[in-house]
């Protein structure tokens, strides 16, 4: 008897530990096709926000990686609020070449009409006067429209989360879907276009088990929206002494001659977002290759290497790079001091490329600054300090 019952305990347990690890491998196909419609579901529910102004591409690319979830990517806000207001109502200008005098006219479909100096409705000073309060409205409502813009995208992205958010069934309860502007592992298109130009900061996201508990009835509407985590900020213009210095830190600490890993290609740049943090850029490459397909790796001092030597170095250097990045995190971040107590520090790092390496294409470090000040004033270990830093990878490549 007691054989039987040990036996059926038995059963029962490695019936459990399958039913586990069925539930733990992802149908990637099942999972590509979800994604694809849950872009579509999400590009829809954008246009239909907007109404008629859906001459912007309101694409979304979703990605999914294990253990963290499905980040849904928007355009960049470069010229989003430009073309929303060039969307809303005409806009006039006038163009005089050799005396002459032309309307130009852009309705809200972006057609532009020439008028001849003898065909014009409303007179020369009419136009002026219309194409100059045009010009003044448009730079003084910037800033209202951005924030008109980004309220339509957080509501369709709300909307998106607690009605279809379901429609990626692969998703563990602690796993998230993300809506964001951001893209992945950074993007520094601002950078050298113009470095006065403020640029938003959205992110809209659930953790998978509240939409599921919403589906079954376990919370209510206003319950889940309660629990989506939402960031709205923009950039800041002010320079700030410390972060400056922790990217000058950064971008010593990762030239050739001082890594012992990979190395930055180019300067280290960051971001400050109001009432969230600061977010700095790198590049980091491992090799350098001449014309006759050979390699260099300053780092480790190797020159003329094959393929396939460098290849094997960037894997093997690649566990080093990422510990040591989160190290140096920790131990250069808490000199900064302008930081409020729950902002955030975050580096995100664009990995060198090595096809079929199995490293990943990105890293993206975070840290509450108030894990700095308590690791600064001897309240955490490095260790348990350690611990409190996330780091999230990108695609192997």
């Amino acid at each position: 008897m007691k054989r039987a019952v040990r036996f059926l305990i038995m059963s029962v347990l490695i019936g459990g530990v399958i039913t586990v690890f069925a539930q733990g491998k992802i149908d990637e196909e099942r999972m590509s096709r979800d994604i694809e419609i849950a872009e579509n579901v999400l590009q829809t529910l954008l246009r239909q926000e907007f109404g008629k102004r859906n001459f912007f591409p309101y694409e979304v690319n979703g990605t999914y990686l294990p253990g963290y979830g499905v980040t849904f990517r928007l355009p960049n806000d470069f010229n989003v609020p430009m073309g929303y207001m060039m969307d809303s109502e005409p806009l006039t200008i006038n163009y005089s070449p050799s005396g002459t005098t032309s309307v130009y006219s852009v309705n809200g479909t972006g057609t532009m009409t020439v008028t001849s100096d003898e065909e014009q409705a409303p007179s020369r000073d009419v136009a002026k006067l219309r194409s100059t309060k045009s010009k003044q409205k448009t730079s003084a409502n910037t800033d209202s429209v951005r924030t008109a813009y980004n309220t339509k995208i957080i509501e369709a992205a709300k909307t998106f989360l607690a009605d279809y958010g379901d429609l990626i069934s692969q998703l563990s309860a602690d796993e998230r879907i993300v809506i964001t502007n951001r893209g992945d592992g950074g993007q520094r298109l601002w950078y050298g276009m113009d470095n006065n130009a403020k640029r938003s900061l959205l992110s809209v996201d659930a953790a998978k088990g509240d939409v599921t508990q919403y589906k079954q009835g376990k919370l209510t509407r206003d319950q889940l929206l309660g629990k989506i985590k939402v960031v709205n900020t923009e950039s800041v213009d002010e320079l700030n002494p410390d972060l400056e210095l922790l990217s000058s830190i950064f971008n010593r600490l990762y030239r050739p001659d001082l890594s012992k890993t990979y190395y930055s290609e180019g300067n280290i740049y960051y971001e400050r977002l109001k009432d969230f943090g600061v977010i700095y850029y790198m590049n980091v490459v491992s090799s350098s290759r001449d014309g006759y397909g050979r390699f260099t790796i300053p780092t480790l001092k190797l020159d003329d290497i094959d393929q396939a030597t460098r290849d094997k170095k960037v894997k093997e250097l690649y566990p080093a790079f990422e510990k040591e990045v989160k190290e140096n995190v920790l131990e250069y971040g808490r000199t900064l001091r302008s930081l409020n107590a729950e902002e955030n520090l975050i580096f995100n790092v664009r990995v060198t490329q090595c096809a079929k390496c199995g490293i990943p294409s990105s890293l993206e470090y975070s840290v509450k600054n108030t894990v700095l000040n308590d690791y600064n004033t001897g309240k955490l270990t490095k260790e348990a300090a350690l611990e409190k830093i996330a780091v999230k990878k990108g695609p192997n490549q």
